[in-house]
């Protein structure tokens, strides 16, 4: 899930990084020496789990800090021998973006629109296969939304990543829908490989503001990637503040606003509570789609 967003999350580690140098000059100590980013990937898997444990074990001093996604939040439920509680044991420094994802489909398909998609379905029940980055993904966890709100029998088919599940796609073999991360997806909309019924957001994406949003035929309807910044409980709150302040500053910059936007991404600008506040309320939503897939990790 996390590389349909590592062009901007890239730019965004090294304009922060930056930033937090330059802030050496004006704090009394603080940051003294490089900042440690931790990057799990892939969600869910053992790096991934492994990489948290590590980050929630770091000395709480500021130097290590962690990138929170969605796989936080789902995997509070997905898996079920967890030896931390995120929430809990993390404490929340900044949001840094907030990217749709985009339910798009084969050239083939007849459906041109997500109404047209949903008809099309309901009369060729289980002849639509949709694809996804791996089983417990944003990605998949999205589709299952989808399927729970629309009542489709869909027939979920995880790959190991979104790659090949494009490739799948794009060449019109054995998946006919995904509901892709943005950035990973646009450049195939754009071209014409793939086609967008809608983007996940509650509102239409800047970035291909033609293609409506699935809320525009299911009523409530939303799920995106985002990205954010934590540190270990117990890292003192001016450290934090410091902290948030680059980061805000550095989504705040034109250049990086509308690099940003041409990935369909929003700035997730606001206080380490707010983006806290935000990561609670995306665990127990996702709590809901977990169940309602089935998906579990041991």
């Amino acid at each position: 899930m996390i590389s349909a967003s590592l062009a901007a999350l890239a730019i965004l580690s090294a304009t922060f990084l930056g930033l937090a140098a330059d802030t050496n000059a004006q704090a009394d100590k603080y940051p003294e020496r490089p900042i440690r980013w931790i990057v799990p990937y892939p969600p869910a898997g053992t790096t991934d789990i492994l990489a948290r444990k590590i980050a929630i074990k770091a000395i709480p001093d500021g130097y290590t800090v962690f990138l929170v996604n969605p796989a936080n939040a789902i995997n509070a439920t997905l898996c079920s021998k967890l030896p931390f509680n995120f929430l809990k044991d993390m404490d929340g420094v900044a949001g840094i973006v907030r990217v749709p994802n985009m339910m798009v489909v084969t050239r083939d398909l007849p459906a041109k629109s997500v109404p047209e998609f949903i008809d099309y379905a309901k009369r060729n029940p289980g002849k639509v296969n949709m694809a996804s980055s791996g089983s417990g993904t944003l990605v998949h966890l999205t589709g299952e939304l989808f399927k729970a709100a629309t009542g489709l029998d869909l027939l979920h088919v995880p790959f190991k990543g979104a790659g090949p599940a494009l490739i799948e796609l794009v060449n019109g073999r054995n998946v006919q829908v995904i509901f892709d991360n943005m950035p990973s997806s646009i450049g195939h909309v754009r071209s014409g490989t793939l086609r967008a019924l809608g983007v996940t957001t509650a509102k239409r994406s800047s970035a291909l503001p033609d293609v409506p949003t699935i809320a525009e035929t299911i009523p409530g309807f939303e799920a995106s990637a985002w990205f954010g910044m934590s540190v270990p409980k117990g890292v003192p709150p001016a450290i934090i503040a410091k902290l948030n302040k680059a980061m805000n500053d550095g989504l705040n910059d034109p250049k990086m606003r509308a690099r940003l936007a041409e990935l369909g991404g929003d700035p997730m600008i606001g206080t380490p509570k707010d983006f806290w506040q935000i990561h609670a309320m995306e665990t127990g939503k996702w709590a809901k789609a977990v169940k309602i897939s089935g998906a579990k990790v041991e």
